[in-house]
């Protein structure tokens, strides 16, 4: 734990300096203390996001791009059906790294956003959680949060809670409890419909019927769940920060789907419907390296136990044949 305090030091640093500026604008324009804090966590979490939109570009363009070659994908899993044996498996991952090599496209590109904002959350948990402590003298200054200001924060209110109360922590109080309750039920609610109108619309059905797809309408029902048992534990202002990010990813997705729809999905429809309607020309989003117009399978996949040596498609069509005299 100390190492992970150690490594996360310099992001509660710069966390606790953002909020302290945030807060002094917020004061300086008559807000109370409590929501004056409250509002330095929301200013926070737009400098986080602002700061992620470069990689959220990414992680757009590589969902595409899966998106596209997803039609190759399939022809490389029909090829190597029902071929378990070693060099099969071997083979199938060597055609699919070489896919992702030749199209520019990186599987994980979608998961950098989360991971990289994962950091920033645990960072603001510590530094709600060690508020009482410094407070209390018992914790070191982080930045310009001294102790004196430590103490103004943990004192602070809304709605009659203190922003570092947590849901197991209420001791009694029915505000912190409901305050916490209705927090958990915003953030499940924004998570359920963000994900639910990814699916539903910037998705092609083809996308849709698929095992990975029917997982991920599991874990859609299943991450209320999760919310409700974790964020009992999390400290109000982190469920504040928690809330803020996902009202500004259901943002962002709703300016993706609108501009920047997946093919063939319903949303690319209907926005080529509107250009159309405005006499604008639509611009298809293609892939580097993706060849078009063949939906054949080629059935060169090594047999069980038996090792063959790839072949280029020229190479392929000029061998001459056994039975030709």
């Amino acid at each position: 734990m100390d190492f992970l305090q150690t490594l996360l030091y310099p992001i509660k640093f710069g966390e606790a300096w953002v909020m302290y500026a945030w807060h002094g604008l917020f004061d300086a324009i008559g807000m109370s203390t409590g929501w004056a804090w409250a509002m330095s966590i929301v200013g926070l979490t737009v400098i986080v996001r602002v700061m992620l939109i470069p990689l959220f570009v990414r992680q757009i363009h590589s969902s595409r791009r899966m998106q596209l070659i997803q039609p190759e994908m399939q022809k490389i899993q029909k090829k190597y059906k029902g071929k378990r044996d070693p060099e099969s498996q071997k083979a199938q991952q060597a055609e699919i790294m070489d896919l992702y090599r030749r199209t520019g496209t990186n599987p994980f590109s979608s998961c950098l956003p989360i991971l990289i904002q994962s950091p920033f959350f645990f960072a603001l948990f510590q530094l709600l959680n060690n508020l009482k402590a410094q407070a209390e003298g018992k914790a070191p200054p982080i930045g310009p949060i001294t102790q004196q200001v430590a103490g103004q924060i943990e004192s602070s209110t809304i709605f009659g809670a203190k922003l570092s109360d947590s849901f197991t922590h209420a001791n009694g109080n029915l505000n912190v409890q409901i305050l916490t309750a209705v927090l958990i039920v915003l953030m499940s609610a924004t998570t359920f419909t963000t994900q639910y109108q990814l699916m539903r619309k910037n998705m092609p059905a083809s996308a849709l019927d698929n095992p990975f797809a029917k997982q991920q309408k599991v874990l859609l029902y299943l991450m209320p769940i999760f919310f409700a048992i974790s964020g009992i534990n999390f400290p109000i202002g982190v469920l504040l920060y928690w809330l803020t990010t996902n009202l500004w990813t259901m943002g962002q997705q709703f300016y993706v789907i609108r501009n920047m729809p997946a093919p063939g999905s319903e949303a690319e429809r209907a926005r080529r419907e509107r250009l159309k309607r405005r006499g604008k020309d639509v611009e298809d989003f293609s892939v580097p390296g993706l060849d078009a117009g063949d939906d054949t399978v080629p059935d060169d996949a090594p047999k069980s136990g038996q090792r063959q040596q790839p072949k280029g498609k020229k190479r392929a069509k000029t061998q001459p044949s056994k039975n030709r005299r």
